[in-house]
């Protein structure tokens, strides 16, 4: 009942991350289905590209080993010679194919999904040992599920592949009057025949089970709501944690603005609610912002720069025009280097006329 309930609750799509958190664990959307339509693919591959020749050579051997049958030797060293022979013989008749076969089997995954490097599936899991949840995966609604989709599968290929026959049961009686070679021919030519219709239809079993395949590992990995606001909340922080940085930051802001506020040249202000400290020294292009503030901490920096003797000048258009455009430790915008330079300027005559 919990797990069933837990499960109603999962109502959301699963995240980016919750999917790749998946794949890694070997946990991907598969069909059977799709490499069964693979390897069939190649199989028919297979035959066109090597089955004439096969058919050839194994036709050669079988006809020199009948007809020199009592050449080979019946002691232990000539029946190995023979068997290595046929060996190697098989093994050049089998190679195209059974590579081909590897390499369909292989993209049969790829297809699907990328390839995933895990050991998660190795683990011991001991939830598998208990009986109850056995007979569940044996007779459960899944089991049930796929051992009705193995049945259609069965029935719809074998009605293709009986009607596919039925066409050539005409040819049947003549097929005994071929010799070897011919006979090997022929049921190649069927095969193709047969594997082409089989093909064409497993093709669409092939594409709606990959679908359902899908469907059933999205609807496996959705979230519920809380799952869903907690891998945010470990995506973007806490927000508590966020807000006590952010006001640690603003802290040692201010406390830096603060210790830079006596080495400024002059202080604009308007003349209570904003202040701006800038530092200007020669050489320097334009000058520097060190400190702003609003309200109460405009007003500490008017008092710090009062107590170390700071220049303070209010000019309330050019008081607020610096505090919105202008950053901490960034040079004034170009368009009030005339009106600052106006201000720095009068300063320095004051510093001259007072030495």
């Amino acid at each position: 009942m919990a797990e069933g309930a837990d499960r109603e609750d999962r109502t959301e799509e699963p995240t980016q991350k919750r999917l790749d958190d998946a794949i890694k664990r070997g946990e991907v959307a598969k069909s059977q289905e799709v490499s069964t339509f693979l390897a069939l693919g190649a199989m028919t591959l297979a035959l066109l590209l090597a089955g004439g020749w096969s058919g050839q050579t194994l036709t050669l051997e079988l006809r020199h080993y009948l007809g020199n049958a009592h050449l080979v030797p019946a002691d232990p060293a000539g029946m190995l010679g023979a068997g290595r022979r046929a060996l190697v013989t098989a093994l050049q008749v089998l190679a195209l194919p059974l590579g081909i076969l590897v390499a369909a089997a292989l993209a049969g995954g790829l297809l699907q999904h990328r390839l995933v490097w895990t050991t998660q599936p190795l683990k011991p899991q001991f939830s598998r040992l208990s009986p109850m949840a056995g007979f569940k995966r044996i007779f459960g609604l899944q089991a049930l599920g796929r051992f009705g989709k193995g049945l259609l599968k069965i029935l719809i290929v074998g009605v293709v592949a009986c009607v596919a026959l039925w066409a050539e049961h005409d040819r049947a009686e003549a097929l005994i009057t071929l010799d070897v070679a011919d006979l090997v021919r022929a049921m190649v030519g069927i095969a193709l025949r047969l594997l082409g219709v089989i093909l064409a239809i497993y093709a669409v079993v092939a594409i709606a089970d990959y679908i359902v395949a899908r469907f059933s590992w999205m609807k496996r990995l959705r979230m519920s709501k809380q799952e869903l606001k907690d891998e945010l909340k470990e995506q973007d922080g806490n927000p508590e944690i966020k807000a006590k940085l952010r006001q640690i930051r603003q802290q040692r802001l201010r406390k830096r603005m603060m210790a830079e506020v006596p080495n400024a040249t002059v202080v604009v202000t308007n003349p209570t609610h904003f202040a701006v400290a800038l530092r200007y020294e020669a050489g320097q292009a334009a000058p520097i912002c060190v400190a702003k503030g609003v309200d109460d901490l405009a007003l500490r920096i008017r008092s710090v720069a009062e107590e170390h003797q700071v220049p303070i000048i209010e000019n309330p258009p050019l008081a607020r025009a610096l505090h919105a455009t202008v950053e901490i430790d960034e040079e004034i915008p170009v368009e009030h280097y005339k009106a600052v330079a106006e201000v720095i300027g009068f300063v320095l005559r004051l510093k001259r006329r007072a030495s």
